[in-house]
């Protein structure tokens, strides 16, 4: 029989899905009792592990006490308040404002919107054009579809929003041609400081710099989605500190709340905010019916104190060292063609694998209790920064066995 949920990004006549039921640190189990090592983190977004106790306390004693109301004017909640002020504290914008909505999806819609509004207060309207980048995910919405730089993702859909151009994703001369073209239209950029579900590619040396460059030149805005990098998992609160390279927007969700709550949000840089608040008649038209959920804002402050208080951070640094080490014994070996990654976010390459090979190779270390995601013939880990050195091993390894057993076929 065909299951009733419709499954993200699934064939629809698919039966063949693993039906997880428990949870715990950095371990899942499916309903037939099987243990799986999480070496994704879900869905690159699980920095504390799975089933804390002061997350889960956290969030129940929230909705004991006020179990939602919304954030429109003229109603707020002290939590959703604690809550911005605690991801701003941590961020690279110390006198910059958070808007909250419910996931990655939302967060860059909204930047989106930011950057076709900015211009209009700023008496630019001629300024419409976001340039995208070539490889880039940002989310499934309408605004984020259009921004992907992944064809598949987009293609299928109809006609999406207009007035998006696509840069290379490796020579920032694309990106300078197009500002010299079209410059005083163009409100901004949109990227990934370091490409996440598009391959995990770090930028090129003095990428970033040059966007931050051209757009400083033409004054236009630069946009960092952060949705997989932000909250520690580069070896820095953000990425934007990792690279050096400070944006005017920043969206994030995922290790906002490890997952134990849906909370994505915007950082909004003083820049931004002194247009928004330069009129004082203007109203900012936007917002969600749960964006500030009390529930997901108290995950969000047990969650950053978390990764704060357990040194979290400086954490990933140390996984990184250790998976990378050991995919890189293994490209030696031959078994992977490249390795790239930061902090504790890595790819791993399969030498002359196809797409449908790195499925085959995926679902072959999934049997073999570790779960990992298949991109373009790459394997992609980002696992909980609570991982032990045991379990890293254990990824490489089995990674290794997978590649070696299927590609002997």
């Amino acid at each position: 029989m065909i299951p009733a949920l419709l499954h993200a990004f699934s064939k629809p006549t698919s039966e063949n899905f693993h039906t997880l039921v428990r949870s715990e640190g950095v371990r899942v189990w499916d309903d037939k009792g099987k243990e799986y090592v999480d070496g994704l983190g879900g869905l690159w977004y699980c920095q504390v592990g799975h089933g804390r106790p002061e997350l889960i306390d956290a969030i129940t004693e929230q909705l004991q006490k006020m179990s939602s109301y919304h954030t429109f004017a003229p109603m707020g909640s002290d939590v959703s308040e604690a809550a911005a002020e605690r991801i701003r504290s941590v961020s690279p914008f110390p006198d910059g404002r958070v808007f909250l909505c419910c996931s990655g999806s939302e967060s860059i819609d909204t930047a989106i919107k930011l950057l076709r509004k900015i211009p209009i207060l700023r008496k630019q309207s001629e300024r419409q054009i976001i340039l995208r980048r070539g490889r880039g995910y940002h989310g499934v919405n309408i605004g984020g579809t259009t921004m992907q730089g992944i064809q598949a993702n987009r293609e299928g859909w109809g006609e999406l929003f207009p007035n998006v151009i696509e840069i290379d994703p490796t020579n920032i001369e694309s990106a300078a041609s197009i500002f010299a073209e079209y410059g005083e239209q163009i409100a901004g950029v949109v990227t990934e400081p370091l490409q996440g579900a598009g391959g995990v590619f770090p930028p090129p040396s003095g990428y970033l710099e040059g966007l931050r460059r051209l757009c400083d030149d033409n004054g236009a805005l630069l946009v960092f989605d952060e949705v997989i990098t932000g909250f520690g998992r580069t070896g820095n609160w953000f990425a934007t500190d990792t690279y050096g390279v400070k944006p005017d927007i920043i969206t994030f969700a995922k290790g906002v709340t490890s997952g134990y709550q849906p909370l994505g949000g915007v950082l909004i840089s003083r820049t931004v905010c002194d247009v928004l608040e330069s009129d004082p008649d203007f109203t900012f038209m936007h917002g969600y019916t749960y964006s500030g959920h009390p529930a997901a804002s108290a995950a969000a402050i047990a969650n950053i104190n978390i990764i704060e208080n357990e040194g979290l951070v400086q954490r990933a640094e140390v996984i990184g060292d250790r998976l990378s080490g050991g995919l890189k014994a293994l490209e030696k070996d031959g078994i992977f063609s490249e390795v790239r990654g930061e902090g504790a976010i890595w790819a791993a390459q399969v030498t002359d694998a196809s797409t449908e090979q790195g499925l085959v190779i995926r679902d072959k270390m999934t049997e073999m209790g570790v779960i990992c995601r298949a991109i373009n013939g790459a394997l992609a880990f980002c696992p909980p920064l609570v991982i032990e050195e045991n379990d890293i091993d254990l990824i490489v390894d089995t990674a290794a066995k997978a590649v070696e057993e299927v590609t002997a076929k």
